[in-house]
């Protein structure tokens, strides 16, 4: 099993929808889970097999008791599934049965605010496409649920490949208790009129749409710009002897269903002296009418967004272009874990398949360990000290 948690756990947290156990490896070794969830066989084998099974609940979150979440936590985390908010999907909503589930989790949060032990933080995670799905009334609905439920709340988007070379931009809505004082340099006094790589165009579109009630209630985050990763998709692939490349006329078959723009990208890559390093996914694209598929090729150091192995656009390709020859091979399950954050002691489900769905669909381990650093262990401490303070 992992070695990431030490005697000094500070803090406490649960994790629901916990899949891989992502979130916990970004909490680090100061924080203690007690509590996790998940539905998905694979992943929970995942999960025990790496931390252990002791504060590990296995079933749907809607049958679990509020009595089988431990104490008063510091963090409830959510990554709760994208499939019904994804631009790629058919955008049902928090109506619908995947994305929906969300309120299976605040059920638990509010037995819990009833009980005077809900968690001072929450940190829930998911596409983009929550901020207009329903029109922007499923974000507004979200906001709703903890405003009702005593916290303070706002949104951040952020980008996996401001820390690995994978381009996954994600919504993190993140809330705190009302009770709870939030540091002076955390909070900006009102939207911000500069450019910020955290708060985009569609963030401020959906605090724009909130009722003045809700208004009341945002908060703008104020979160440091990191530095630019020195990684490049090239650093994290396995070794050309390691992975079993496609046939010659595999090869080809990918290049024949390029796009004009993937085809001259990959003209340039061949000129180059020095090996490049491509990202490829297929996607559905409708021309003249038709729905025909496209390869789709980047070489800008970046791989796509990793995705699950059950979409029209999900797996994804390693393009090596070296002499003016190209080869193409199926990017491997721990080169997916690689550029997710996982370290290389991570245990990954034995079946291929199953360990790109556990890569594909977590969350980014560098993205957590991010929050935690420039947010959340920043406001707790804020609060024990002026807590010390007031005795």
């Amino acid at each position: 099993m992992l070695a990431i948690m030490a005697a000094d756990s500070r803090y406490g947290f649960y994790e629901f929808f916990c899949g891989g156990g992502m979130a916990r490896l970004g909490l680090g070794r100061h924080w203690r889970c007690d509590f996790a969830n998940d539905i998905h066989p694979a992943k929970i084998a995942a999960y025990s097999e790496n931390f252990g099974s002791d504060v590990l609940r296995p079933g749907d979150v809607g049958e679990v008791a509020p009595g089988e979440l431990p104490g008063c936590a510091d963090l409830a985390w959510a990554s709760f599934p994208c499939q019904d908010l994804s631009l790629a999907g058919p955008r049902g909503g928090l109506k619908a049965a995947r994305s929906g589930v969300f309120y299976g989790f605040w059920r638990l949060i509010e037995a819990l605010q009833s009980e005077g032990r809900a968690p001072r933080l929450i940190g829930l995670e998911n596409v983009p496409g929550l901020l207009t799905c329903s029109g922007g009334a499923d974000f507004t609905a979200l906001c709703e649920a903890l405003d009702a439920g005593g916290y303070r709340f706002g949104a951040v988007e952020i980008d996996a490949r401001w820390f690995t070379p994978q381009s996954r931009p994600r919504l993190f809505v993140l809330a705190l208790r009302k009770d709870i004082p939030i540091p002076a340099d955390l909070a900006l006094g009102a939207e911000p009129d500069h450019f910020s790589p955290f708060h985009t165009g569609a963030i401020s579109r959906a605090a724009a749409r909130l009722p003045d009630r809700l208004k009341a209630s945002w908060v703008w985050w104020a979160l440091p710009v990191p530095p630019r990763p020195n990684e490049s998709l090239i650093h994290v692939l396995e070794p050309a002897r390691a992975a079993p490349w496609h046939s010659p006329e595999e090869t080809r078959r990918l290049i024949a269903m390029m796009s004009a723009p993937s085809r001259a990208r990959l003209a340039q890559a061949r000129k180059e002296a020095e090996p490049s390093a491509g990202a490829l996914y297929r996607r559905m694209r409708v021309e003249n009418g038709v729905k025909v598929q496209r390869a789709e090729v980047r070489f800008d150091g970046l791989a796509g967004c990793l995705r699950t192995p059950g979409g029209g656009s999900s797996r994804q390709f390693v393009v090596w272009v070296q002499g003016g020859k190209v080869r193409t091979r199926p990017m491997t399950a721990r080169e997916y874990a690689r550029l997710m954050g996982l370290p290389e002691d991570y245990r990954l489900p034995e079946r291929n398949s199953a360990a790109l769905h556990l890569a594909g669909d977590g969350v980014s381990v560098d993205a957590v360990a991010f929050l935690r650093e420039s947010l959340f262990e920043p406001v707790l401490e804020h609060a024990r000290i002026a807590a010390l303070a007031a005795e």
